[in-house]
């Protein structure tokens, strides 16, 4: 199996975090985005990553590259299958990160680009989601259950990427549920695993 990635991508991050998890023998391939290989053009004509070619088809989205992964192997139950009201909480979850998160994180990151408005306002605008996250976090380590689970390896590359525009800031906003979850994510062996050079 050929995993197509960029490394700081969130959406390669993510594909890079299930398989891994779910023990998938596969080669990393690290994409110039500017220099896209014909292989991968070959595969998947969009040329965006991640793309995982599984030898009996290839999967062009992040969200069906987890899911392949878990279905290979799930020893932690990440797909939530001992609740499916969490289950299906965990797919809600991901669809609003995937759509209005990434969106806001964008117009957040590069508020240079977006004149209309200031990166503090782009930034405040995140916070309502940020705040749900904080209560989900209320009693237990991770958002749905006290393991994790697919949500929570799909929010965590947004979640990361907000919280590096401006460091300051997020280590002293009044999310200490989001930032101890986050940076267990970050001091993790998994996610040190699918972050080396």
């Amino acid at each position: 199996m050929i995993l197509y990635s960029f490394r700081r991508c969130p959406w390669a991050m993510r594909a890079r975090l299930a398989l891994r998890y779910a023990g998938c023998p596969v080669e990393i391939r690290e994409v110039a985005m500017k220099n896209k290989p014909a292989e991968l053009l070959a595969l998947s004509p969009k040329g965006t990553v991640p793309v995982l070619d599984t030898g009996e088809g290839v999967l062009e989205e992040s969200l069906d590259i987890m899911r392949w992964a878990l279905d290979q192997n799930d020893p932690e139950d990440w797909r939530l299958r001992a609740d499916p009201t969490a289950a299906a909480k965990a797919l809600a979850l991901i669809a609003r990160n995937d759509q209005t998160f990434k969106a806001q994180v964008n117009l957040y990151k590069y508020a240079e680009r977006y004149l209309e408005h200031s990166r503090e306002h782009y930034r405040q605008q995140a916070e309502p989601w940020l705040a749900e996250l904080e209560g989900l976090l209320d009693g237990r380590p991770f958002l749905l259950a006290e393991h994790p689970s697919l949500a929570d390896a799909a929010l965590l590359p947004l979640v990361r990427q907000f919280a590096g525009v401006e460091p300051q800031w997020f280590a002293e906003a009044p999310y200490p549920r989001v930032r101890s979850w986050l940076q267990g994510w970050l001091e993790s062996a998994l996610f040190k695993a699918v972050m080396a050079r």
